[in-house]
């Protein structure tokens, strides 16, 4: 059945298409938005730059108003009437004088104190421009002390001052001198920065005005809608350093504001310009509105001619990809026609000839696959013939070291056997007479040694008993030990696995070898019982033909902990002090068919298998051995390892 053709994770034709509007339309973009960008900048510098002409031209203007204020006060501190009236006290004298030089400035207040520093007149012009005059009467007025005593440094002091009431001022407090040079009172010029300030300042730059504190908090601006803004709005966009161009919607109409720093004498505040740029942005809506047409023509006719060219280049690969899709399949060699002469031409001769050769190559690697698998099936029947004639050798030498285990206690009681028959014959006799002839029951408990056969029976019994206990328990460790036909995942505990083998191995281990176990507490480990048993029987055995004469071995459990605290592995370490291994025997001691066991007394399979055993519970098994001072195995087993039958 022919296989549907599979279809790729991506498409070469999208790639291409993607790769050639990216290309061609990215760079494009790219240069379009940085000439807009350019553009846009330029028009705010150009705003800005305009926006900085007129600030410099209200700096100007303040510049003027200061001279215009000393000119007109130093005509006024040279008129005796305003000496004398000062020097007196008298603000009734001096409200007429007062009037008259108010009408002629174009300051807003004249405020006049006596030495003292307090107010005796303030003469200001109201909304129509007609002097009005205050004098307190209750409530007494003074000029601020830190004011007088700047002025007895200098002759006059600038200050701006800010009202809540949308209304800037700016004040110059000068000091008024007699003609011996004696201070006779203070004159404050005031000149209001209010609506119609603005609005005049509006229709002579062209521009938007607000007047802010040093700290950016608004004061007044010529637009009402600047009084809706928070009192911090503004903050961001002002340095007290230099100035700050920012952008503003007012009633849906772009401006575009600088920030400009002035000063009255010390008195650092902010002027802030904005001009719209409604025309700006008309300008950079045509210019993106063409952008856009432009681009999108040029996307319409590369996407055309990039799919006519794709398909051209592509067709011949989809040829190419439909044959090696459909190769598996085929029973002979896939070639394809060659339909042009360009490279993709060279390429579809190309796969005719490997066509050939994978064809061919096939067919000579299905004969070898066929002879290996025969190979195979011989070597895994050879390999169970020696995994079972190694079995069959551990198990000959487990059996005659049980026969020669359980050779003593029976020979013991065999032994026994003869007393006890004697001794129950003896019995018997002395019964008989006590029943015939009671008379010489005494004569014959002598005769036959009543009293010491009466003493040495229960020793006699003691010791057959203790003799069937030990072959009952070595009968009872071999039949836990070799349960070969158990083939299924059970729970083991590998410290009773340790005291059986240990168990069985006794007759090699009694007089000579002094076993120190030293069980920590452990899980039970899921595992094939009679492969674990095999394993340390192999182990152990080892231990125990690798000491000559008298020695020790040392048997220790453990648990390991996991990534989390959890029990995850168990591990088993046994330690002899036999002549032990050097690094050449070390390095081949799990290899199969090693051994350093004369003829006819080992596989060299033991150990080969046992790490096949440990590798198959997903454990490791490590060696460590040092000639001289004796050899250590260290089991590490996983409490739940891998395996396939799980019970």
């Amino acid at each position: 059945m022919k296989k549907s053709r599979r279809k790729p994770r991506r498409s070469l034709r999208t790639i291409l298409i993607v790769w050639f509007l990216m290309f061609s339309i990215v760079p494009l973009a790219f240069v379009t938005w940085y000439s807009l960008s350019k553009f846009e900048r330029a028009i705010d510098r150009e705003l800005a730059q305009r926006l900085a002409g007129n600030a410099r031209e209200i700096s100007g203007i303040l510049t003027d108003f200061m001279a215009g204020l000393q000119q007109k006060r130093d005509q006024y501190v040279k008129d005796p009437t305003l000496i004398y009236h000062l020097g007196i006290s008298d603000g009734n004298s001096l409200r007429g004088v007062a009037t008259n030089w108010l009408r002629r400035d174009f300051a807003s207040g004249l405020t006049f104190f006596n030495r003292e520093g307090r107010m005796i007149l303030s003469v200001f012009k109201d909304q129509k421009g007609e002097p009005r005059t205050f004098q307190p009467t209750r409530d007494a007025v003074f000029l601020s002390e830190k004011y007088i005593s700047a002025l007895k440094k200098k002759p006059d002091l600038g200050l701006a001052e800010f009202t809540e009431n949308s209304k800037a001022s700016l004040v110059l407090i000068s000091r008024v001198r007699n003609s011996s040079g004696r201070i006779v009172g203070y004159l404050e010029q005031m000149i209001d920065l209010d609506r119609n300030f603005l609005a005049k300042l509006k229709s002579r730059t062209k521009s938007e005005v607000m007047i802010f504190r040093d700290n950016a908090q608004l004061i007044i601006g010529s637009h009402p809608d600047f009084q809706l803004y928070r009192k911090d709005f503004f903050r961001p966009h002002f340095q007290t350093a230099s100035q700050s161009f920012f952008e503003l919607s007012i009633r849906g109409a772009p401006y575009g504001f600088l920030a400009y720093p002035l000063e009255w004498d010390q008195t650092p505040f902010f002027i802030a310009l904005g001009a719209s740029k409604a025309d700006a942005e008309g300008v950079l809506q045509n210019i993106n509105y063409a952008f856009v047409t432009v681009v999108g023509a040029l996307v319409v006719l590369l996407t055309l001619t990039t799919f006519v060219a794709s398909s051209w280049v592509l067709r011949p690969l989809d040829d190419l990809v439909e044959a090696l899709q459909s190769f598996e399949s085929e029973e002979q060699a896939v070639t394809i026609p060659v339909k042009n002469d360009t490279e993709i031409g060279l390429l579809t001769e190309s796969f005719n000839e490997m066509s050939k050769k994978i064809w061919k190559a096939r067919s000579d690697l299905r004969k070898k696959i066929t002879e290996l698998e025969a190979a195979n099936s011989e070597l895994k029947e050879t390999q169970s013939r020696l995994v079972h004639s190694a079995k069959m050798v551990s198990l000959g030498q487990l059996v005659a070291g049980v026969a020669h285990e359980l050779n003593n206690p029976i020979g013991f009681i065999y032994s026994n056997m003869t007393h006890l028959k004697d001794y129950a014959g003896r019995l018997m006799k002395l019964v008989e007479t006590a029943e015939k002839n009671p008379k010489r029951l005494k004569e014959m408990k002598e005769e036959l040694e009543y009293d010491y056969v009466v003493k040495d029976l229960p020793k006699l019994i003691t010791s057959c008993e203790d003799g069937a206990r030990r072959t009952r328990d070595i009968v009872l460790g071999l039949r836990n030990f070799s349960r070969l036909e158990e083939a299924r995942v059970s729970e083991v505990d590998l410290r009773a696995c340790l005291d059986a083998t240990l168990d069985l191995l006794q007759g090699e281990i009694k007089g000579r070898i002094q076993v120190h176990r030293s069980y920590e507490s452990i899980p039970m480990i899921k595992a094939y019982t009679s492969q674990i048993n095999q394993v340390l029987m192999n182990i152990l055995s080892n231990a125990v033909q690798a000491i000559e004469g008298n020695g020790e071995i040392w048997v220790s459990t453990m648990p390991l902990k996991g990534r989390k605290g959890a029990e995850a592995a168990v591990q088993v370490s046994i330690q002899d002090n036999g002549r032990g291994m050097p690094p050449e025997v070390l390095e081949k001691i799990f290899d199969p068919f090693f051994t350093t066991k004369g003829v006819g007394q080992g596989t060299g399979l033991g150990l080969s298998i046992s790490y096949g055993i440990i590798h198959s519970h997903g454990g490791d098994l490590q060696v460590r051995s040092e000639v001289g001072v004796g050899t250590e195995f260290i089991i590490v087993l996983p409490v739940r390892p891998p395996l396939q039958n799980d019970a």
